[in-house]
């Protein structure tokens, strides 16, 4: 079910009513009715998947028992392994399993060596996988770290792991902050439903307008590099920046939006990734909860940067790779991961990469300094540089792309597949980052006006966007969905 279809706008409201105004006495009959409601959510891609879900939930469940019971380090860390193992391997057979034995085929084959592939399978990727099991794996880890005591309560935990607006596409949730809040009674806050409501309308907008409405332009240009000349291949691959991020930080706004309606509160995915200074802030700024996944479960405990330099830098090299590997089976991903390792790395040495960790840019200023400015620039040109292997379907499409670039170094004017005015997209872009930039401070207030009747013309350009840019014939999923 995604967010931006009819189907979901008929389960939410339904969900909310009976939530609220039903179930609402007793918080373990709300809890198991959320369980039930996002089990049906996420039931109507594909039910059989529903048994992998449960069965994350309960190795979990009980090894985060066994774990916090057992008497020496030793039975701690083997119930860990159980836990790291299951969901790994849960997620390498059903994500990685087809990439290795390839992978695997093409190594032979470069020594003279054709193997037969008879190993690869028909595996259809489950939705959402790669996000529940970091979810329910970083429960373990938390409390084989002592950060975390367990939960007696299964039907709180399988509530938590499966919790419907974050379950398919995060944030990846910790449990310190989602359980806790699944297991404290909630109140009907109408001031957290109507920001909610916000949310959820503004995460739709960036979907609908920004996302979907330049998909087809990126597709087009990606999928027939070869006939362009560079000045639309970087045109190209600027704007899948721009539809990623609509997309994805999009689909994090209506979750947080949706959960709150629930009374839930959501940690913050995006922060406004597009005016970051440096590469470091950008990712400080981008997939928040991914990021902090990796720094608090592998990073840190590789020592982090209290080891050497040089072993800083390698620890650094890991966790993009991985992160890059996270992503998808495909060496794309890692080559993309390997770029942002090689971008972070000079901002690490210089000890720049936490500068601007509580700052955002003109932070008492309306307009951003010349610095600032050209800061901003070449950290996006860098970020979308490496979109290029996020984008490309292949190492061969992601080179092939980069040299017909240098190779056809000419400008032309894009022709729209659909016929519209490329310059309509242009300052739609530029309306689109000049009101972002005016919201910057406070990524969970995108109307924030003094005025009503301020707030009554954004609304309305709002709405009138979408009514103007929805597409039924496009693919309206995802983009991270596929991870």
């Amino acid at each position: 079910m995604l967010f931006n279809s009819l189907d979901f706008f008929i389960f939410l409201p339904i969900v909310f009513v009976l939530y609220w105004f039903i179930f609402y006495k007793q918080i373990q009959i709300q809890n198991l009715f959320i369980l039930i409601a996002s089990y049906i959510f996420y039931g109507l891609w594909d039910w059989r998947f529903l048994f992998l879900i449960l069965a994350s939930t309960i190795i979990d469940f009980f090894v985060g028992q066994a774990i916090y019971t057992s008497n020496s380090n030793q039975r701690k860390k083997n119930w860990l392994w159980i836990s790291v193992i299951f969901n790994i391997g849960l997620l390498g057979f059903f994500k990685y399993y087809n990439f290795f034995i390839d992978s695997w085929i093409d190594f032979f084959s470069i020594f003279g060596y054709e193997l037969k592939n008879t190993w690869t399978l028909q595996i259809i990727l489950p939705v959402g996988i790669s996000f529940y099991t970091f979810q329910t794996m970083s429960y373990s880890l938390d409390i084989y770290y002592k950060r975390l005591s367990p939960t007696k309560n299964f039907i709180a935990f399988a509530t938590f792991v499966s919790f419907f607006p974050q379950l398919v596409a995060g944030p990846i949730e910790r449990a310190s902050n989602l359980l806790s809040q699944i297991t404290t009674k909630r109140v009907f806050n109408y001031t957290q439903c109507t920001e909610g409501l916000k949310l959820i309308l503004w995460g739709l907008f960036k979907k609908v307008v920004i996302a979907d409405s330049i998909a087809p332009i990126v597709d087009d240009i990606f999928l027939n590099y070869n006939d362009y000349s560079a000045s639309t291949l970087i045109l190209g691959v600027s704007l899948f920046s721009f539809q990623v991020y609509g997309d994805f930080s999009g689909y994090s706004d209506i979750a947080i939006g949706t959960a709150k309606l629930f009374g839930i509160e959501l940690m913050s995915n995006f922060k406004f990734p597009t005016f970051s200074r440096n590469v470091a802030e950008y990712w400080q700024r981008w997939h928040v909860s991914l990021s902090t996944w990796f720094r608090h479960y592998v990073y840190i405990p590789l020592g982090g940067s209290r080891v050497s330099k040089l072993k800083s830098v390698r620890n650094i090299i890991i966790i993009f790779i991985v992160s890059g590997f996270w992503h998808g089976a495909n060496w794309t991903f890692i080559v993309w991961g390997a770029i942002h390792a090689a971008l972070y790395i000079p901002v690490f040495l210089m000890g720049r990469n936490r500068i601007y960790m509580n700052s955002v840019v003109a932070e008492n200023r309306w307009f951003p300094s010349l610095i600032e400015i050209l800061q901003i620039l070449l950290t996006f040109s860098l970020v979308t540089f490496s979109r290029v292997f996020f984008r490309s379907e292949s190492i061969t499409d992601a080179f092939g792309f980069i040299e017909q670039i240098y190779s056809n170094f000419s400008y032309e004017t894009y022709q729209h597949p659909l016929g519209y005015r490329i310059v309509d997209y242009f300052i739609l872009l530029g309306l689109f980052v000049l009101y972002e930039f005016r919201i910057r401070r406070d990524e969970r207030a995108p109307f924030k006006f003094k005025s009503r009747i301020m707030r009554f013309i954004v609304y309305t350009l709002v709405i009138l966007g979408m009514l103007l840019f929805f597409d039924d014939n496009i693919d309206r999923s995802f983009i991270y969905f596929q991870f």
